[in-house]
């Protein structure tokens, strides 16, 4: 279903500016530390595949993609306004056993 109007960014639709919690500031430090540096981005317009590997059904995939799109591109000096396509997966895992894959390959539009 197609409806025409135009998408609403997330600095519009929240009133003032938001803060980092410690909570954020440390999963951050951990995630840098945990990401590998032989990591390739793309040049060009990218596609981003993030599988998250959760133990709660309850959790929201939108709210994790757009933190690891800012942790991502932070940690891999990239401008994500370069993202063109997103695919993500949420897969139910034991407690314990939760992890976050992602990939990125160059996004060629299919005309």
């Amino acid at each position: 279903m197609k409806i025409n109007i135009k998408a609403l960014s997330i600095n519009k639709a929240f009133k003032g500016r938001r803060f980092k919690t410690q909570d954020y500031k440390d999963y951050e430090q951990e995630a840098f530390y945990l990401l590998s540096n032989d990591v390739i981005i793309p040049d060009g317009n990218l596609e981003l595949y993030l599988e998250v590997g959760l133990s709660s059904k309850l959790a929201d995939l939108d709210n994790i993609a757009k933190l690891w799109i800012d942790i991502l591109q932070k940690r891999f000096c990239f401008n994500d306004r370069r993202i063109y396509k997103l695919l993500m997966i949420k897969k139910i895992v034991k407690k314990g056993d939760e992890y976050i894959t992602f990939n990125f390959k160059e996004y060629v539009e299919n005309k």
